[in-house]
C-alpha cells in the first residue's frame, strides 16, 4: 500500500489539510481495497492550531516522514517560509529526514515551506495566486506560475490555493491508478473528476501595488482605460520613459513584458465583466480592449481552459 503523510504545521489551514486524507483515502481498487494509507502528523503529537479557530491533535510525529512513499505538506502560516524565506530548524531536518525518491506534494501556501526547503529551486511550481508575489519574492529561483491550478514535476508537485488541492489529489490518482479510480473517488466525494476550466485559477483582477516610482502609477493608469488603445510607446510615454527603458523596468517590476501583462490584465477585466454584467460577449470583448468576440473566446480558451459563455455559466449559476 502506498504510504502517504500529511505533515501539519501549525497553524495550518484546516481545509487544506482535510483533502489528501479524503480524496486519496477514498482510492480503491475495483475490490474495494485501499490503495493509499493516509496519515496526519505534526512536528511532535503535540495540539497543532488550525487557523480557523480550532486546534487538532495529530496521530503522530516527523517519525513517519521516513516511512512516507508521499509526503503532503497543506496550507500553513508557519513563520519564516512565508516571511523571511527561512526554515524553522525542526522542520529542515524532518525534512531531511525524507528516503530517497520520494514523492513531494504541497497544497495552497505549503509550496513556500518546500521553497524554504530548497526542494522547489530551478522547478516550476504554483502556489495560492493571492500570495503570488510574495511568493516570487522571497524565492526567486521557483519558476512560479500563478495562473494554473496544480503543476506536476515528476516527484514534486504543487497546487494553487484551497479547492485546487482537491485537482491535485485526484490527479495524483489517476496518475498511479487511472481514471476509473481517480473518478469513483471523484464520484464518492461528490466533486468533479476534472473541473471544466482546464487547469487555471479563477483570479479576481489584480491591481498593482501603489507607489510613485517605476511603472507602478503608468500600470495603475492603464487599468482604468483597458477598452482604449494602448500600445508600447503609449505606456512609455505616460511613464515620461523611452520606449527600451520603459519594456526593461517594467519586466524586472512585474516579470512580465508590457504586451503581455496587458493582455493579462484585458482578459481579467473581460471575466469580471462576465460575472458582474449581462453584456454581450461583444459587449464585452470590445469593453476590455481585446477587440472581437472572436478574440476574447481564444484568449480565454488560452488562459483559463474555458469559453466566455460557460466561464459566465460557472460563475452566475443563479
Amino acid at each position: 500500500m502506498h504510504e502517504v503523510a500529511v505533515l501539519a504545521l501549525d497553524p495550518v489551514i484546516g481545509y487544506d489539510l482535510a483533502i489528501p486524507p479524503q480524496i486519496l483515502g477514498e482510492a480503491s481498487d475495483e475490490n474495494g481495497d485501499p490503495l493509499y494509507r493516509v496519515r496526519v502528523c505534526g512536528l511532535n503529537t503535540s495540539p497543532v492550531r488550525v487557523r480557523a479557530g480550532y486546534t487538532l491533535v495529530p496521530d503522530h510525529g516527523v517519525e513517519i516522514l521516513a516511512e512516507a512513499d508521499t509526503v503532503i505538506v497543506p496550507g500553513t502560516q508557519v513563520k519564516g517560509p512565508r516571511s523571511t524565506g527561512e526554515l524553522p530548524a525542526e522542520i529542515a531536518s524532518a525534512l531531511a529526514g525524507l528516503r530517497p525518491g520520494t514523492r513531494v506534494m504541497s497544497i495552497c501556501t505549503g509550496a513556500f515551506v518546500l521553497a524554504a526547503a530548497g526542494l522547489l529551486d530551478g522547478r516550476p511550481a504554483t502556489t495560492h495566486w493571492a500570495h503570488a508575489d510574495t511568493f516570487r519574492r522571497l524565492y526567486p529561483r521557483v519558476l512560479l506560475d500563478e495562473d494554473v491550478l496544480f503543476v506536476d514535476d515528476g516527484d514534486v508537485l504543487t497546487s494553487a490555493g484551497l479547492g485546487a488541492g482537491v485537482d491535485l489529489c485526484l490527479h495524483v490518482v489517476r496518475r498511479d491508478h487511472g481514471a476509473e479510480v481517480a473518478n469513483r473517488a471523484a464520484r464518492y466525494c461528490v466533486v468533479p473528476p476534472w473541473r471544466e476550466g482546464g487547469q487555471s485559477q479563477y483570479i479576481d483582477r489584480h491591481v498593482p501595488d501603489g507607489g510613485t516610482d517605476g511603472t507602478a502609477p503608468t500600470r495603475a493608469w492603464a487599468l482604468h482605460r483597458l477598452g482604449q488603445p494602448l500600445d508600447l510607446a503609449t505606456l512609455a510615454g505616460h511613464a515620461r520613459m523611452s520606449v527600451r527603458t520603459f519594456s526593461r523596468r517594467f519586466r524586472a517590476e512585474t516579470g512580465l513584458s508590457p504586451g503581455t501583462w496587458l493582455t493579462q490584465q484585458r482578459v481579467r477585466h473581460a471575466m469580471h465583466l462576465l460575472e458582474s454584467t449581462d453584456l454581450t460577449v461583444d459587449v464585452v470583448a470590445e469593453r476590455s480592449g481585446l477587440g472581437t468576440g472572436a478574440s476574447l473566446r481564444q484568449h480565454m480558451r488560452a488562459t483559463v481552459g474555458v469559453s466566455p459563455l460557460a466561464y459566465r455559466r460557472t460563475f452566475r449559476a443563479g
